[in-house]
């Protein structure tokens, strides 16, 4: 399936090398430019949109608790924390880990400079972060969330953003991703474990600062 992937994209890049190349250089240096804009503006809107959300402890509000309606309480504490394990360990990780995935297509796009592992990282340790602050403080969550990303596209953007031909590489270098992003996938499972094992744990101890509870 990769290689199929990286054959429809080679294609890709000749056809739109070949379509791009006939037209004079002043056509050609606007299509550049109204791509690279349109790519700026989607970026921006992905994560104007979503930087609040990804930066919330609780992420999914899908409350499947309401599916426990056993009245044994052995039997309803045994279902009520399979839900919670389904909920939070298994789906969570897996919706964070998509906007991790498109967060990196991004980064791929904008930092064309960059290898793809190193991109993989970046936007890894970024997601990471901003999962872990979101367990101390939303509010810094929410700051890490939006200003980061910002910043890493104020750098590219400073740092010859408009290579249009660096960008077709890193087309091309897409189906690559699938096979690589497998470990940032368990990371990103296990880091969600751990701080939803440590909640658990601070809640049960009664560690949290009443009034910063209060606040969030």
């Amino acid at each position: 399936m990769v290689e199929s992937l990286g054959g429809v994209g080679a294609a890709f890049i000749s056809l739109y090398e070949g379509a791009i190349g006939a037209l004079p250089i002043w056509a050609q240096n606007f299509l550049n430019l109204f791509f690279w804009s349109l790519l700026v503006v989607v970026y921006a809107i992905f994560i104007w949109k979503f930087y609040r959300w990804i930066a919330k402890k609780d992420v999914l509000q899908l409350n499947l608790s309401r599916f426990n309606r056993s009245e044994h309480s052995v039997i309803g504490k045994i279902f009520g924390a399979a839900i919670y394990f389904v909920e939070y360990l298994v789906i969570l990780p897996f919706v964070v880990f998509l906007w991790f995935g498109i967060f990196t297509i991004f980064l791929m796009l904008l930092t064309s400079d960059l290898p793809l592992e190193t991109v993989l990282v970046v936007s890894v340790t970024v997601v990471a972060a901003i999962r872990m602050t979101s367990y101390y403080k939303e509010d810094l969550a929410r700051d890490l969330a939006k200003t980061i990303p910002l910043t890493l596209l104020a750098v590219a953007v400073t740092q010859g953003l408009f290579d249009f031909g660096k960008v077709l590489e890193q087309i091309s270098f897409l189906p690559g991703l699938f096979s690589d992003i497998w470990t940032y996938l368990i990371f990103i499972v296990i880091v969600e474990f751990l701080l939803r094992v440590l909640d658990i744990i601070f809640v049960a101890f009664d560690l949290y600062d009443d009034k910063e509870v209060k606040e969030d």
